[in-house]
């Protein structure tokens, strides 16, 4: 039986985690695939990759069920994931995969994928083992789920979100139906856009300029060209010993275009210069998603009791 909190025990609950928000200012990037196989957990792992390197603390949240996972690329063999934590089985502390002086992966898609059906109670502490990982980090780094459904994606909000694009027919068709769903179900008016697996920046720009051509005049979204990987069978390299190519090989062609790549992220001006709690303002966003239905509708009719800016 689900279990019942007041609505003013909800309130004190909200204040709470209001004290931690605010103690959060971490970079949140989203990084989204249309499927497997375009190349999104890659750049995941090597954008965190250079990120830790440059002194940041990483927090990698991996949405992805497959295989090719970001916790398993990096042959870190998980045993427990945020859902264990949600259901009070382990602490998020338990949870948290940590390499050798290389960021977090807190193994989040089952977790995701149950919030719809969770209890209250697991709610609660789904959020309070995302804040507890979260909390202090520099940049928080997502792998959303390949199956159009990726809640991390839809939290997003005006916080970056980089989609993968490559340059093959069915990578460009799935691509462009990926960003129609975002703009059209998730109001999404924004994406950067990182080219995948060409043989040159000539190449990745002619790719780039038809696709925002066409996303600008049927979805009236703008899309940011971020930079190209190229074809480098270094990476390919990287990706069977399980390490990111930036450290595997760091002077390879495509270690080069991840590190201009991640520059280039946090060269970005801020969505929204009032916005100074980023990691705050989509934590916030997943608490009003994870509320019962019944409860949201009662607090939008309440003029703001206990409310959520």
């Amino acid at each position: 039986m689900p279990t019942k909190t007041s609505h003013f025990g909800f309130g004190d609950q909200a204040a709470g985690l209001r004290k931690l928000l605010a103690r959060g200012n971490a970079q949140v990037i989203t990084v989204l695939g249309a499927r497997d196989g375009l190349g999104a957990t890659s750049i995941v792992t090597n954008l965190a990759a250079v990120f830790a390197h440059g002194g940041k603390d990483v927090l990698v949240l991996d949405e992805n069920l497959s295989h090719d996972n970001v916790a398993n690329t990096l042959a870190l063999r998980p045993r427990y994931d945020l859902l264990h934590a949600a259901r009070g089985d382990k602490t998020w502390q338990e949870v948290l995969l940590q390499g050798v002086a290389g960021p977090g992966v807190l193994p989040v898609a089952r977790a995701m994928q149950s919030l719809p059906k969770m209890q209250e109670d697991e709610r609660e502490r789904l959020l309070e083992a995302l804040l507890g990982a979260a909390v202090g980090r520099d940049v928080v780094l997502v792998d959303a789920a390949r199956d159009g459904h990726s809640v991390c994606a839809s939290l997003s909000g005006d916080e970056p979100l980089l989609l993968v694009l490559n340059a093959t027919a069915s990578g460009i068709t799935e691509s462009y139906a990926l960003l129609k769903k975002m703009a059209v179900h998730n109001g999404r008016q924004a994406f950067d856009i990182v080219v995948n697996r060409v043989g040159s920046e000539r190449e990745a720009l002619a790719v780039f300029d038809n696709m925002d051509k066409v996303a600008r005049h049927h979805l009236q979204v703008s899309l940011s060209y971020l930079g190209y990987i190229p074809v480098d069978e270094k990476l390919h390299r990287a990706t069977q010993l399980c390490r990111p190519v930036v450290e595997a090989f760091p002077s390879a062609a495509s270690s080069m275009a991840m590190r201009e790549i991640a520059q280039g992220l946090l060269r970005a001006p801020a969505v929204n210069e009032h916005v100074q709690d980023r990691l705050g303002s989509v934590m916030q966003r997943l608490m009003r998603m994870s509320q019962p239905r019944a409860l949201r509708g009662v607090r939008s009719h309440a003029g703001g009791m206990a409310a959520l800016t």
